[in-house]
């Protein structure tokens, strides 16, 4: 793969074969964001489970404390009051049957969370196809199969973030935008951090944490020191 200039000079300020601490870490993945726009910082945590095995799975939500910078646009499923309390709550989008049909027919995806109540799952589960390979199907461990909907609506558009593994066993996660600075930044590392180690199935064994990088959205990857991630 062909790197860019900006790249490559970037790549310079990386000690490659070194672990970094959180803070340092964070530090250097600002001055290696080199782009003219405000680059997204993103985690990518490999784990010492087999995502194949049920009860190896790692899933769940988080709250980060100064969101991710980037406004996130939530469709609900519901009717009735619920519909009422989603539009009432900031819910971009809000229906049932007729986002199903706009979804199927119009390839419709101007949205970035599905959020809906326990009784419409049998109207989303018709777009399983569709929303299940981009991660954006409800699910009750995410909190986006929920009777309470506007508290859903508040956290998501707080900073609320999924995380989950991808086949390769690894989990990749937005912890913020280049212009936070180093202690917003490292914040949202770190309840990150600590509710993937919450979430360690019992059945995982051996070592939990395997690597932790992050990286801009147009730089290179910066090795931390697992070990100290929750410092």
């Amino acid at each position: 793969m062909k790197r860019g200039k900006k790249y490559l000079e970037s790549l310079k300020l990386v000690d490659r074969t070194k672990l970094y601490d959180p803070v340092e870490a964070i530090d250097l993945v600002q001055k290696t964001a080199s782009a003219k726009f405000d680059e997204t910082v993103e985690a990518h945590i490999k784990l010492g489970v087999d995502s194949r095995h049920a009860d190896q799975q790692v899933r769940g939500a988080v709250v980060l404390p100064h969101g991710t910078g980037k406004t996130v646009r939530v469709l609900v499923f519901a009717k009735g009051e619920k519909a009422t309390e989603a539009e009432q709550n900031g819910a971009d989008y809000v229906g049932a049957d007729d986002l199903v049909t706009k979804i199927q027919k119009e390839n419709w995806f101007d949205f970035d969370v599905v959020v809906a109540t326990p009784d419409m799952m049998g109207v989303v589960g018709r777009l399983g196809r569709v929303l299940g390979p981009k991660g954006l199907m409800p699910n009750p461990k995410a909190g986006t199969v929920t009777m309470d909907i506007a508290k859903a609506i508040a956290d998501i558009k707080a900073g609320k973030i999924e995380y989950r593994l991808d086949k390769t066993n690894i989990i990749h996660c937005p912890i913020g935008k280049v212009s936070f600075g180093t202690e917003k930044l490292h914040d949202n590392f770190r309840t990150l951090m600590e509710a993937i180690v919450k979430a360690k199935p019992a059945a995982a064994k051996g070592q939990y944490l395997k690597s932790v990088t992050i990286t801009s959205t147009m730089g290179p990857g910066i090795k931390i020191n697992q070990q100290k991630a929750l410092d």
